[in-house]
């Protein structure tokens, strides 16, 4: 049988992900597949760095954790395909969590309003939702 956490258990799960990366995080948006771990090299080509508010994430509710409010970056930095993203601590070097990106409906772990981007255009961050086990 596998463990179940509380619904509470995994709220705090959730909000402590936040908490550990720190208040005014940076989402960086990046060419090609992500990196095996965190502690890796960001790998591919940085097209996106998003400087999130302080307090970037809903507080988690029913054992999920939204993004909250509008993540955007006005002027993309460079052209080329999104593939993963990285959230960093505010210091832009530590990373804290990193995944997928795909188009609105791609089924990525973060989707994009479009994953092809040009410099200079904007990129909006469509869904950003996770999920803490043990349901």
């Amino acid at each position: 049988m596998a463990i179940q956490w509380s619904t509470l258990v995994r709220n705090a799960v959730l909000d402590a992900i936040e908490t550990q990366i720190g208040a005014s995080a940076k989402l960086s948006i990046a060419t090609g597949a992500q990196p095996a771990t965190c502690a890796d090299a960001e790998g591919g080509t940085v097209l996106a760095v998003l400087s999130l508010d302080a307090d970037w994430m809903n507080a988690a509710g029913s054992g999920q954790k939204t993004f909250k409010g509008t993540w955007s970056d006005s002027s993309a930095d460079n052209p080329g395909t999104a593939g993963h993203f990285r959230l960093y601590a505010t210091d832009g070097t530590t990373c804290g969590m990193q995944g997928t990106v795909t188009a609105t409906g791609g089924g990525g772990d973060m989707t994009l309003d479009n994953v092809v981007i040009a410099a200079g255009q904007s990129v909006t961050i469509t869904a950003f939702t996770l999920t803490a086990p043990g349901a």
